[in-house]
């Protein structure tokens, strides 16, 4: 699967301040102590359980970073079956024992996320067929780690909502109440600042919905509201801006949200609250 990896510069940034924190000023003491410099080893990297494969550049970044170097047998956003090899790694015996845990936690925490994403579009995709609406990710992410989970959204087959508050405008209600509820107020003043920049505003309401489609936003936001109201909410704005379900959907209530007409349903639980996988490294 061809997936849009993340800045190569940020990857490399997180990998270093890992390693740093995972060895200090010493290094790794228990390798130094234990393990002949000389040695050569070859580790395998499995799938104890089943997922979706993200992180594969963490692993090329290591290579780096160390006198690694590691052969990929599966790509970011393949489907991997338990006991599965994805990769292998040669080099020092010393490098390999020392980068392991910063590759495992990277590459568990983002096949976790890749494979949540990939439930939540099998989901809407089995209820909702050619017009299932797109999963998209929130900015719910890990500090400082936003790009790379991002990026695994992508490898699970979703798709990515606003990078931060610099790329696209995500009028809330509590920006609402500063222009006392005024959508076409709001739109104006967003326009007239960041023309171009992509306009999405936050309704609670099927009448806040129409409001706001009217006033000439791109996209409204429906929070909070049951798969009927989502339904009543797109009919009344009748096409003329595109809708996104977000606030509460799971894997439970997915399918119900996928035949309700939106073309976006923002899931934040796929980057805040993805179980990791189970990876390990066997020599």
């Amino acid at each position: 699967m061809n997936v849009w990896p993340p800045p190569w510069h940020l990857v490399e940034e997180a990998v270093d301040t890992a390693l740093a924190e995972d060895l200090g000023t010493a290094g790794d003491v228990t390798t130094a102590a234990l393990v002949d410099a000389a040695a050569s080893g070859l580790a395998a990297i499995r799938f104890r359980t089943g997922g979706v494969l993200a992180g594969t550049w963490i692993g090329d970044v290591l290579c780096d970073r160390f006198d690694l170097m590691i052969a990929w047998d599966h790509g970011d956003g393949d489907d991997v079956g338990a006991g599965t090899v994805v990769g292998e790694v040669e080099g020092t015996l010393a490098d390999i024992l020392t980068a392991e845990r910063t590759l495992l936690n990277f590459m568990c925490h983002l096949s976790g996320i890749a494979t949540l994403t990939r439930r939540f579009v099998d989901v809407l995709v089995e209820a909702g067929g050619t017009a299932a609406p797109l999963l998209r990710d929130t900015r719910k992410t890990t500090p400082g780690l936003r790009a790379l989970e991002k990026a695994a959204v992508r490898c699970g087959g979703g798709v990515n909502h606003r990078m931060g508050l610099y790329d696209a405008i995500l009028v809330k209600d509590n920006h609402l109440a500063a222009f006392d509820g005024d959508m076409a107020a709001v739109v104006a003043a967003a326009r007239t600042s960041y023309p171009g920049v992509p306009l999405e505003i936050e309704a609670d309401t099927p009448a806040q919905a129409v409001a706001a489609a009217a006033a000439g936003c791109d996209l409204v936001l429906v929070d909070n509201m049951t798969p009927a109201q989502v339904r009543e909410t797109v009919a009344a704005v009748g096409g003329r801006c595109r809708i996104e379900v977000s606030g509460g959907v799971t894997l439970d209530t997915a399918a119900d949200y996928a035949t309700a007409g939106a073309d976006f349903v923002a899931v934040g639980a796929i980057t805040h609250s993805a179980p990791a996988v189970d990876i390990g490294l066997d020599l």
